[in-house]
């Protein structure tokens, strides 16, 4: 179940580490041997990390990363707590719904840190990391990333909001077509799409991406936060009543039996066969 009161983070559950070094504060997913699969404990590391940034005067600029071959290949249904429990379907399509929200609210968190976000992207962004990456400010992309929303194949709604988002910087029509479909695109269509602000090779990544980070470090940050605000004031004005639909989508669809459908036909690797329940 989900952890709303603890504050601390033990050694052995870290999913993202935080550095700070001259003004830049360095988010890095850090289960590269789960392919940095999302989590409940996940969200809640980023929402304890994001408050630690938000108040930090000496961060100018955040940089997100991920360690190893992908920046993150979606959720982990192997992280223990995965599954909310309800005594009927009426209190589990509940639980489900505030979860939910205590989710958008922990990636609000992030999402509106006064510090702009760069992304440094590369391998697997599919799923909750497709829609972490969408929550920067700035994308920048190694070419050989591979970006998709799966989840309406597995019988779920596109939980972060990471459909709205796309729809705001590439249009509600390519919005649809990846979160009906679930497919999958290269980084160089992310880049037409203006998903990616920068796409590089994989070896430049890294120094590419701090690049970045630290020029926007390096400018005023009165006027540096006033217009991040100012844009995210314009360009989210419909997010929050949209994302509120979503975590009722995403409550009705994880209590579906079509999403146990989808969770059993991916493991059994054949196709799935919904109902519609």
């Amino acid at each position: 179940m989900i952890d709303t009161i603890s504050t601390e983070i033990a050694e052995d559950e870290e999913r993202i580490r935080l550095e700070v070094e001259d003004g830049l504060a360095v988010l890095t997913l850090c289960r590269p041997d789960k392919l940095n699969g999302w989590s409940w404990e996940s969200t809640r590391q980023l929402g304890l990390l994001a408050d630690r940034i938000r108040f930090d005067a000496s961060v100018r600029a955040v940089l997100l990363r991920a360690e190893g071959r992908a920046f993150c290949a979606g959720i982990d249904v192997t992280a223990p707590g995965g599954a909310v429990t309800g005594g009927s379907p009426a209190e589990r399509t509940r639980n489900y719904y505030e979860g939910i929200r205590w989710v958008h609210e922990r990636f609000a968190v992030f999402a509106r840190l006064p510090q702009p976000v760069v992304a440094a992207v590369q391998g697997y962004c599919l799923g909750f990391g497709f829609e972490l990456a969408l929550m920067a400010d700035i994308r920048v992309a190694a070419e050989d990333t591979v970006f998709a929303l799966p989840e309406a194949g597995l019988g779920v709604a596109v939980d972060a909001g990471g459909d709205l988002r796309i729809a705001r910087e590439a249009g509600a029509g390519w919005a649809k077509y990846l979160a009906l479909t679930g497919r999958r695109i290269d980084a160089a269509t992310a880049h037409r799409l203006h998903l990616v602000q920068l796409l590089v090779p994989g070896e430049d990544l890294e120094a590419t991406s701090r690049a970045v980070a630290r020029e926007i470090a390096a400018n005023a940050p009165l006027a540096v936060q006033g217009i991040k605000r100012a844009i995210d004031g314009y360009a989210d004005a419909a997010l929050p009543a949209a994302l509120d639909r979503v975590a009722m989508t995403a409550a009705l669809t994880l209590t579906s039996e079509d999403c146990r459908e989808g969770y059993t036909a991916k493991a059994a690797r054949r196709p799935p066969n919904f109902s519609g329940g």
